[in-house]
């Protein structure tokens, strides 16, 4: 449910060594797809990345992604490997190894889809109330990030729920021990299943560095902002 504002604060501390360019992805702040529910999957959504970048003349470049963006930069990162040197994951993942977990995902995003069209104040409070978010809740700026979650489209969102689902995306596991760019895996001390994630993806890929950042769960740019910041920047200089 986040946007590009999201990442202000980290991008403040990066702003005098990088170019920063921020994306919202699809069924997000103000991106707009104009086309079928198909434009909103993570391939089609990698091939739109890279069509933007082109129309930009930027012909590689370095790439952060947090989360649903985290699973979309590894997959940009071993499709499109000469266009991204260096990538940073956030809380990500390369998606879920079996037929049987991918279908068990898919039809519990569905189910929260369903819950956002509904209502969608109720679901943001229940989303936030998670325990993956515990330390997130105590942020000065929780109710202002809050505020603008709730001006995010549920109908929109939902559509992004639905189609850019983990349980829709193809395993990247097998993609890993053949990477041949940087990696930089960060996830927080407290969120133990990205802890565990992320050392299974980083005993798999030679390229892949592990970076826990300590007191801090699921968000860091938002929990930690200066820790990521510097985490990012010593990486990609």
């Amino acid at each position: 449910m986040g946007n590009h504002a999201d990442f202000d604060t980290a991008i403040a501390h990066l702003a005098s060594h990088f170019c920063c360019i921020t994306v919202d992805l699809p069924g997000h702040g103000q991106t707009i797809v104009e086309g079928d529910a198909e434009l909103y999957t993570l391939p089609q959504t990698a091939k739109a990345i890279v069509t933007w970048l082109d129309q930009l003349q930027i012909s590689h470049c370095f790439l952060v992604g947090y989360s649903m963006g985290g699973r979309l930069a590894l997959y940009l990162a071993l499709h499109f490997p000469q266009r991204f040197p260096k990538v940073v994951l956030e809380s990500a993942s390369p998606g879920l190894k079996t037929d049987a977990e991918r279908t068990a995902r898919l039809e519990h995003d569905r189910s929260l889809a369903d819950q956002l069209e509904a209502d969608f104040p109720s679901f943001l409070s229940h989303w936030y109330s998670q325990p993956l978010f515990q330390a997130l809740r105590h942020q000065p700026a929780f109710d202002q990030l809050q505020a603008r979650r709730s001006q995010n489209n549920p109908l929109e969102l939902a559509k992004a729920l639905r189609f850019f689902s983990t349980g829709l995306q193809p395993s990247l596991w097998e993609w890993l021990p053949h990477h041949t760019q940087s990696l930089l895996l960060l996830v927080g001390a407290s969120d133990r299943k990205f802890c565990a994630t992320n050392q299974a993806m980083a005993n798999d890929c030679p390229m892949a560095q592990l970076r826990i950042v300590p007191m801090c769960g699921h968000v860091i740019h938002l929990e930690q902002p200066h820790a990521f910041a510097t985490s990012v920047q010593a990486f990609l200089q």
